[in-house]
């Protein structure tokens, strides 16, 4: 079994802070996006990983090679952003014919990973939306098995939205899908949806079960990253990591993550707001947030903000040099 998980998207509705930072290394409640994917596919006993990157991706290489140094991995570039169909027909001289387990690399599911990859077949994650026209698309028949699936369709059959997990073990007529869907649009430049070769493999005789997930963290927006980032900190309940004597006359509300060598005077931190290492918070107030390492911040109030690292920020009297695609809002 081999892990692929594509991580060379630009982005862009995370920015500014994805100007300096790939969205897969966000901070989210003590650690990025990318490493709890890694983590749950660790405990898995998934051991070979490939990467498919671009935007930044040398920073994704050097944070996977100092923390997971026991894992073997690949690494491989995607100059044109194709969508993720493009993405996973770049990895299949790594393949070959061996099981992969695709997950995106901007969200993350909680789910039974072991039932998952014992489970015989071809699996792909399904979750229940509101409003599916946004997702791909899967239509289910008898005992979990899927017989349509379909990207972004206008008038969808169902509401089961398909969440970017797929256990596949026919690779070999994966490829072949892929090659011949690929041949078809080559020609327009338009992106390349895995669910089209999915389907494909439907129609040529493959089959796929579906399973639900527990919960699922798109974290590709502002909004959903601080939600995601609320919901673990719950769930892991409290991390404080800075020494008690470094955070002084302040009040902490459960739950928070405070990084190492922090430096917090007269504030109230939380709920749910993630701190990074070296921080210097003075007169704040702070709740439903992310704060970047080595930031400061001082005599100002933030809700449902995040801060990237080295940012200064002091509040009443304001001098402020901010770059293109800033939102700020002093309300």
């Amino acid at each position: 079994m081999k892990a692929i998980i594509p991580v060379a998207g630009t982005g862009a509705k995370l920015r500014p802070h994805t100007y300096t930072q790939p969205k897969a290394l966000l901070p989210l409640a003590g650690k990025t996006v990318l490493g709890f994917i890694i983590d749950k596919l660790k405990s898995g006993n998934i051991q070979e990983f490939i990467f498919i990157i671009g935007y930044l991706g040398e920073k994704i290489q050097q944070f996977v090679t100092e923390n997971y140094p026991d894992l073997k991995c690949h690494f491989v570039v995607q100059n044109e952003l194709l969508g993720i169909g493009h993405a996973i027909k770049l990895t299949r001289e790594i393949v070959q014919n061996d099981e992969i387990f695709v997950v995106l690399g901007d969200s993350f599911c909680e789910f039974d990973i072991d039932q998952v990859l014992h489970e015989p077949g071809n699996l792909l994650a399904i979750k229940k939306v509101e409003d599916p026209r946004n997702f791909g698309v899967a239509h289910l028949s008898m005992n979990n098995v899927i017989d349509e699936m379909i990207e972004k369709p206008s008038i969808p059959r169902s509401n089961n939205a398909i969440v970017g997990l797929y256990k596949i073990k026919d690779t070999e007529l994966l490829f072949d899908c892929m090659n011949e869907y690929y041949n078809k649009i080559s020609h327009i430049n338009q992106n390349y949806h895995l669910t089209d070769a999915l389907q494909c493999m439907i129609n040529k005789g493959a089959s796929f079960k579906s399973f639900q997930v527990k919960k699922w963290f798109d974290c590709g927006k502002i909004s959903t990253l601080l939600e995601a980032n609320a919901i673990l900190l719950q769930q892991n309940k409290s991390k404080i990591l800075t020494p008690p004597d470094h955070v002084i006359n302040s009040v902490i509300l459960n739950p928070v993550y405070i990084a190492p060598n922090c430096d917090i005077q007269n504030c109230i931190i939380g709920p749910h707001v993630s701190i990074g290492n070296n921080v210097k918070l003075t007169n704040c107030i702070i709740t439903n947030s992310i704060i970047g390492s080595f930031s400061h911040l001082k005599d100002i109030v933030l809700t449902n903000s995040i801060i990237g690292s080295d940012a200064i920020i002091k509040g009443m009297n304001r001098t402020l040099n901010i770059g293109d695609n800033t939102e700020i809002d002093f309300g």
